[in-house]
């Protein structure tokens, strides 16, 4: 039998873990009677009870498996990783939330067996607050614009990938992945299904500005040079501009030395102008600067604290030789790594 991995990234999901697990195993039970199921829970350093949830489940029932980390390492490192150790046939990524349907796992599992290795879900449509709908619209077909690769408009991440696909995951080795753009520019022939995003079933989401900022960065400074090359011409075009402001001004008081009051006004406003959009651009470039960083600095993605079920052999990973279990092993079903 083929099995398909299911891998759920949690953050304080105590109200949702348990109900995704019912859910999966129900539609597996239902729908997909013919394949094993292999549920992965990565917890990213909750603070309420998700973890002690996980362990009951992953007591259970052998198929759950479950990875702790030692603190948060973000909102695309922890999924990422936890991809990296799934073994199945195929690999699904979704949300803890219930916004990523679980009706949707028959479905790419249809299209996988049709010869698809990548089957991801396209949001064309979404209960959730119309104008981050909105805003999120605008920052794809801003971002598709913008990029040298290839971009998909309203992708989460949310979808199944081959083993294949995992393999290439694997090999990449990046130490600030960014899955929906790896899967634009390396990613097998792919087959887009859309859905409506539903609400979120319970508890409070983890995002807000600074990670939706975040994402946002991570995708202009990983997938494009139009910041620099902006920051380039409009620098070009401001400096030509104010050699020819200068120079006329130069010609006038000349000409008009006795009738013609330079002031003071032109010179505040410029040096304040070229102030902020020097600021601008240096922040601009310091954004790429930190990408370049991260990937210099070659951090493995992330330390593990515990996990669950897994056994030896069958984990996965460009850190499995560097990550240190921080807790001892008390449970017979965790393996040190």
């Amino acid at each position: 039998m083929k099995t398909i991995s299911i891998v759920v990234p949690c953050y304080n999901e105590e109200e949702n873990v348990e109900a995704l697990y019912q859910a999966i195993t129900g539609t597996f039970q239902k729908e997909l009677p013919e394949y094993c199921y292999e549920i992965i829970f990565i917890d990213n350093d909750s603070k309420d009870r998700t973890r002690d949830i996980v362990r009951s489940l992953c007591k259970a029932d052998q198929g759950v498996k479950g990875i702790f980390n030692a603190k948060n390492f973000g909102q695309f490192n922890s999924p990422y990783y936890a991809m990296l150790q799934s073994t199945g046939d195929a690999t699904i990524l979704m949300a803890a939330d219930f916004q990523d349907p679980v009706e949707m796992i028959p479905k790419y599992v249809k299209e996988w067996e049709s010869g698809y290795k990548i089957v991801i879900g396209i949001k064309k449509s979404s209960k959730e607050n119309k104008i981050m709908y909105w805003l999120r619209s605008c920052y794809y077909k801003c971002i598709k614009k913008l990029s040298d690769v290839e971009q998909i408009e309203h992708f989460t991440g949310f979808g199944l990938y081959d083993a294949k696909f995992i393999k290439v995951m694997r090999e990449l080795d990046d130490p600030t992945p960014f899955l929906r753009g790896i899967v634009a520019e390396l990613g097998f022939r792919r087959k887009e299904v859309p859905y409506e995003q539903p609400k979120r079933r319970a508890g409070k989401t983890s995002n807000n500005f600074y990670r939706l900022y975040d994402a946002a960065m991570l995708s202009i400074t990983s997938y494009t040079k139009v910041g620099l090359r902006i920051a380039t011409i409009f620098g070009s075009i401001c400096c030509f501009a104010s050699m020819l402001v200068a120079l006329i001004y130069l010609v006038l008081k000349l000409i008009y030395w006795d009738r013609f009051p330079a002031g003071t006004a032109p010179l505040l406003i410029g040096m304040f102008f070229l102030g902020s959009v020097q600021i601008f651009f240096i922040g601009l470039v310091g954004e790429y600067i930190l990408t370049m960083n991260a990937r210099i600095m070659k951090r493995p993605l992330v330390i593990e604290e515990e996990r669950i079920n897994f056994t030896s052999g069958k984990e996965y990973g460009p850190e499995e030789d560097m990550l240190l279990t921080a807790a001892s092993m008390e449970d017979g079903n965790r393996d040190e790594i």
